[in-house]
């Protein structure tokens, strides 16, 4: 279960490579949510015996806190990678790092949703998710604010424009679908078009 530490193209996601009991726990969670799936039932749908199922992951919620570890090291190598294509230019990194996070949401969209389940984390797994999940937030930030000091964005709000925009790329999860009239790579780049929109963008008036 590996991500490319290089995203050599950071606009192609291939299929997740997940451990088969965690791609059916994966399922099952997006199914009946955390609270509704149960170690038997992952297990029934395997195949296999509870003990097995112990044998490899400790309990339901040391699954949760993979397939979310899983999500944060694919999206933010992705990011990362985006970011340093993009260079300096504030504008062109904004686009790129939303191009990126869109494309992650709409190719992985059960394991996107699963951010929605970082409340039935334990206190300590939370901790450690949210930190790896504001890292992907403070590049938000720190590019919007680069912008503002490039004078090219001109929101008066460049820390609520970074979470705001986060929140509008992790919404496709619960509406795209492949095959629907817009491919994921147009609708990337629209996002990133509506993230410019939000932190005021005005082409030509940088310093």
């Amino acid at each position: 279960m590996t991500v490319s530490d290089d995203a050599s193209s950071w606009r192609e996601y291939p299929p997740l490579e997940l451990h088969p009991l965690l791609a059916l726990a994966l399922d099952e969670i997006v199914e009946h949510g955390y609270d509704g799936t149960s170690v038997r039932k992952i297990a029934n749908r395997a195949g296999v015996t509870v003990p097995a199922l112990y044998y490899h992951f400790e309990n339901k919620q040391a699954m949760l806190r993979e397939l979310l570890d899983h999500a944060m090291r694919i999206v933010l190598t992705h990011a990362r990678a985006a970011l340093d294509e993009a260079g300096a230019d504030c504008t062109a990194r904004l686009s790129a790092l939303v191009e990126a996070i869109v494309l992650y949401t709409a190719h992985h969209r059960d394991l996107a949703f699963l951010d929605s389940e970082r409340r039935s984390l334990t206190p300590e797994n939370r901790a450690h998710y949210v930190a790896r999940r504001d890292e992907l937030e403070s590049e938000l930030r720190d590019t919007i604010r680069g912008g503002v000091q490039q004078g090219v964005f001109h929101t008066p709000h460049p820390d609520e424009c970074g979470r705001a925009i986060l929140s509008m790329c992790q919404g496709v999860a619960g509406w795209f679908r492949p095959g629907g009239p817009v491919d994921a790579a147009t609708m990337a780049r629209r996002y990133a078009d509506l993230a410019l929109a939000t932190v005021q963008y005005q082409k030509g008036t940088g310093r």
